[in-house]
């Protein structure tokens, strides 16, 4: 018996359709679309395993599986089929929203004077350190329900407000409980190295990351308590320079971890420079990243994950996509959805994207799909419609997939399924 048929698609967006783990420069323009042939729709079979078993017009599939059972068939007819989105940088674990902080960004305050008024990341930190863990997971558990209606079957989702070992270690617990119980898959980063705690120093900081927090986590992965994929720290003039960087992301490394972390956000530091020279997976932000820094990344083949809501909510300067893009960085999308950007949604980044970024629908798609499984590592099985990925779905009800986009903020409208490895995990009331 097969999982799940799909029948009667208008379009079906495939992204890829060579096997391809990336897409740089002007092949982020072609994404690969399957459309009905004017007799013939297009179907989709996902096996048992929770695969993609075949791709096809109604006909040539219909005829392969005349004999076959499925425990759920999907008629599609008008309807597009995209592959699940995949955000490729939040901070959803928390307590303590900020959302009196958004009146002082729109009255003018920038970053730093929210930070140094006692708001930003250390208000954060002072709720969560006092959540219970159960409280936490609560939370979190709501929010990644409301990306997966959005589209989202893949997240990335960091630590970082704790800031110390006992809350760090807490975050990362309730991360690992989401993997287990929830649809949405998860891919976890640490991100001890988020800001400097109240009454230390950076160099404290970077001391008891390096030597108390890591080792534990290091510890529980061994063990098989934690699943733990990334290394991230928030590289910034203020917070962590970039020798004390180097040296917990290197320490990262050693622990098992991938390196994927902030960098060229509020002022240039080089550390596109540096990420490239330690092989970094992915570079988070770059609104001020220089050419050097672009052509270092160009060469290495480290990711860069833009996040057009930061850019917009904080008032930045946007992310270069377009000089990103021509010069072969090979960019992926994330929400940054965090206690001062809160969106969980990848249709609206993607809107923003395009928008404020200057990015093609085409090259927003596959930021938020092959790319940014990319950024992850899991491009191998993620973030395209080919046979033996994983059969996550997204069928919208439009005759075009571009209405994704193009209908700024209706997607709850226009999304009818989420389909996470062949299971129906939404569907639009």
């Amino acid at each position: 018996m097969g999982k799940l048929m799909v029948q009667n698609a208008k379009q079906v967006v495939l992204v890829c359709r060579n096997g391809e783990k990336v897409l740089k420069g002007e092949s982020m323009k072609d994404v690969v679309v399957l459309e009905e042939d004017g007799q013939n729709g297009v179907s989709i079979i996902v096996g048992s395993n929770g695969l993609l078993e075949a791709i096809d017009h109604d006909a040539k599939i219909q005829q392969k599986y005349k004999e076959t059972k499925f425990e759920k068939v999907i008629d599609a007819t008008g309807k597009c089929v995209l592959p699940g989105f995949i955000d490729g940088h939040t901070h959803p674990v928390w307590d303590g929203d900020r959302v009196r902080e958004f009146a002082m960004k729109l009255a003018g305050a920038s970053y730093m004077e929210v930070h140094q008024a006692g708001g930003g990341i250390n208000f954060t930190v002072e709720h969560t350190r006092k959540a219970s863990e159960e409280r936490l997971y609560e939370l979190f558990k709501d929010r990644l329900e409301r990306m997966l209606k959005c589209g989202t079957t893949l997240v990335e989702c960091k630590s970082g407000y704790g800031l110390d070992l006992d809350t760090e270690i807490k975050m990362l617990k309730v991360i690992q409980k989401a993997k287990k119980e929830l649809p949405i898959e998860i891919s976890s980063t640490f991100c001890g190295a988020h800001s400097i705690p109240k009454g230390k120093t950076a160099e404290e900081a970077t001391d008891d990351v390096i030597n108390v927090q890591l080792p534990v986590v290091h510890k529980m992965m061994q063990n098989g308590e934690l699943e733990v994929d990334h290394i991230d720290v928030f590289c910034e003039k203020g917070v962590f320079n970039l020798d004390q960087t180097k040296r917990i992301l290197e320490s990262g490394v050693n622990a098992g971890l991938a390196i994927n972390f902030h960098g060229e956000e509020l002022h240039p530091m080089k550390s596109a420079e540096l990420g490239a020279e330690l092989n970094a997976r992915a570079i988070s932000h770059l609104e001020e990243i220089s050419d050097e820094g672009i052509k270092a990344m160009a060469k290495s083949g480290s990711i860069g994950v833009l996040l057009p809501t930061t850019a917009y909510v904080l008032r930045l300067n946007k992310p270069p996509a377009r000089k990103l893009i021509d010069s072969g960085v090979a960019v992926a999308l994330g929400t940054d959805f965090n206690p001062g950007v809160f969106c969980v949604s990848m249709p609206l980044t993607m809107h923003l994207a395009c928008v404020n970024l200057h990015m093609s629908m085409n090259e927003a798609l596959a930021a938020a799909t092959i790319n940014a499984a990319a950024s992850l590592g899991k491009a191998d099985t993620h973030g395209s419609l080919e046979v033996g990925k994983v059969g996550d779905l997204v069928i919208i009800n439009a005759p075009r997939w571009e209405h994704l986009i193009y209908q700024m903020g209706g997607h709850d409208h226009l999304i009818q399924y989420v389909v996470k490895r062949g299971d129906v995990v939404y569907t639009k009331p």
